[in-house]
């Protein structure tokens, strides 16, 4: 039996993406001020977020319920901070665990420890807690659209393997680095045993 497209059920799930989560001290440092959401500012955000009924999972859950496992919740939302900052460890991390919300941080395996970066331990301590779920950013936060396959698929693989060693499970979430992709990355990607990728283009993908 043939049924009509029109009677497919349409998901439609927000990821907020998010950087720096600070008080930034350097006004010269306009990178990181156009990047920076204020600490009390996401304490607000989640707070109306929560207040609308929204329910928070990390990429991790919204994978699995496009795979079938469980039931989608209502106005599902998922959080999600890129790069690794040692500010989301300082600032933003005891907002989601004061609201108990879930989010997903993704880790630029090579910068740990460097400056404003988080440590290992740090990374560590998140990731046994279980509220925050950790996701791959690549080892070295490079373009990977029309990059050279070996160095793609190097950049993809072992930044997994270097964060399951730290956290003790599988990763399986990706995020390309300046929302940058093509056809060569997102096999890549595939290929290193990763259920979901995301980008940064606005909208809703079907």
């Amino acid at each position: 039996k043939i049924h009509s497209l029109t009677h497919l059920p349409t998901l439609r799930v927000p990821i907020l993406m998010y950087h720096y989560v600070e008080y930034v001290t350097d006004e010269k440092d306009t990178t990181r001020i156009s990047l920076n959401t204020l600490p009390h500012v996401l304490d607000t955000q989640i707070q109306t977020l929560k207040d609308a009924g929204f329910t928070f999972l990390t990429n991790r859950q919204l994978s699995e319920y496009l795979n079938g496992v469980g039931f989608l919740p209502d106005n599902p939302v998922v959080i999600t901070f890129d790069d690794g900052y040692r500010d989301f460890y300082t600032d933003a991390y005891p907002i989601l665990k004061k609201h108990e919300v879930p989010a997903t941080q993704y880790v630029v395996s090579g910068l740990l420890s460097d400056k404003n970066y988080m440590t290992p331990e740090q990374v560590s301590e998140i990731a046994k807690d279980g509220l925050v779920e950790i996701g791959a950013h690549t080892i070295t936060h490079p373009w990977l659209k029309d990059g050279e396959a070996g160095f793609v698929k190097h950049e993809v693989e072992k930044s997994k393997q270097d964060l399951e060693k730290l956290t003790g499970y599988e990763i399986v979430s990706f995020a390309y680095p300046y929302g940058s992709f093509d056809v060569q990355s997102i096999e890549a990607v595939k290929n290193a045993g990763y259920t979901s990728a995301v980008s940064t283009i606005p909208g809703i993908m079907h």
